[in-house]
């Protein structure tokens, strides 16, 4: 199986539409959630419990592999596939937001990027060269293009220079891709806040004709209403018949929105980092589950939700698991955390199919 995409209903009152997307390691149903693991591992959850949580397509860092194992290891062990266990689609970040994220330990030159490894303090380069390279050793079903994220607080004409440099990364890319039988590359739209850039950067990666597109730096620092806008306007520029991703983005409202403006694909670290932190996402709202309150709360997290937690496990039992700082206590929240965002998207797929999407979600769109 290669790579495409079909879109097989579309809302008629906005711009979501359900879709197949087809890799090597399987389908895609869109609208998805994909949950993120950074080294190769969704934090606390073993491969079955996403499965059973309906994940269809997880992430991995290529920044942070790199720096351990190192991808000749993955590459090994069979590829990323292989290694972590996981038979279904896998993505991988670039190593582009990392050099947002990393801004005090990097230098950005238009060779590319030098980092300072958090690790040991050793000098690391990555070109759009060098990461492609990375991510043809790690095999991925989805690489993603080399670019470079400017911070919310960017000038305009920061952002301009960062949106240009991107696209010349990204010709970069594609030239050093070697393995596009097997891996699509996706090119990534950026342009901050300012609807022009992302207007031009849109009509320069069309033109490269590649297997997919995402939306980059919308979920750096701006705010909500600035993300909607700026998610509004571009997705629909997009091509129809490729699939479009929004990075880093997992709240309900959010994707929500971005879903009526045409976005496929989505990913967050939040359902994880949360549940490290004892909190749950009930029905979107955030419940921290330490509280005085559940300690005699003999109900579960979601009486509407199947996962593991739910369907053994009362909130009080949970409180204590997470007051006694006991493993079982975070990993339940995780994979509850992770299933609730993607039984949402399920939820939003389902709607579109059925014409009620504007009407099932109002009160997430408004």
């Amino acid at each position: 199986m290669g790579f495409s995409f079909e879109c097989q209903a579309n809302c008629s009152h906005t711009h979501a539409r359900a879709g197949v997307f087809n890799t090597p390691h399987g389908i895609v149903e869109t609208p998805r959630f994909m949950p993120v693991g950074t080294l190769a591992t969704v934090k606390g959850i073993i491969p079955q419990q996403l499965k059973d949580a309906k994940a269809q397509m997880i992430l991995a860092n290529t920044y942070h592999l790199h720096l351990q194992p190192g991808e000749d290891i993955v590459k090994e062990a069979g590829g990323l596939h292989s290694f972590m266990a996981w038979n279904q689609p896998i993505l991988t970040d670039s190593g582009g937001f990392q050099v947002f994220s990393l801004s005090e330990m990097r230098k950005i030159t238009e060779q590319g990027v030098t980092f300072k490894s958090p690790r040991d303090g050793r000098i690391i380069e990555i070109s759009p060269e060098r990461s492609i390279q990375i991510q043809n050793a790690l095999g991925a079903d989805v690489i993603m293009a080399f670019d470079e994220c400017p911070p919310a607080d960017a000038t305009k004409e920061q952002v301009a220079a960062a949106t240009d440099r991107s696209y010349r990364w990204l010709k970069r890319c594609v030239e050093a891709h070697q393995n596009t039988s097997k891996q699509a590359l996706f090119g990534i739209v950026q342009g901050g806040i300012h609807l022009d850039l992302r207007t031009k950067a849109v009509e320069q990666l069309r033109e490269l004709d590649l297997p997919g597109y995402a939306i980059g730096g919308v979920s750096v620092g701006e705010e909500p209403e600035l993300i909607n806008a700026t998610v509004k306007h571009t997705a629909p520029l997009l091509p129809t018949n490729k699939p479009r991703y929004l990075m880093g983005v997992g709240t309900y409202r959010e994707m929500a929105q971005a879903i009526a403006s045409g976005i496929d694909l989505f990913d967050c670290v939040i359902p994880t980092r949360f549940g490290r932190h004892g909190t749950a996402l009930v029905q979107g709202e955030r419940i921290n589950i330490k509280n005085a309150k559940y300690k005699r709360d003999y109900q579960p997290l979601d009486k509407t939700c199947s996962c593991y937690a739910c369907s053994n496990f009362s909130r009080a039992y949970l409180c204590h698991m997470v007051r006694s700082q006991e493993m079982l206590g975070y990993i339940m929240l995780s994979l509850h955390n992770i299933t609730e965002l993607i039984r949402f998207t399920q939820q939003i797929r389902q709607s579109i199919f059925l014409g009620t999407f504007a009407t099932d979600f109002a009160s997430w769109l408004g």
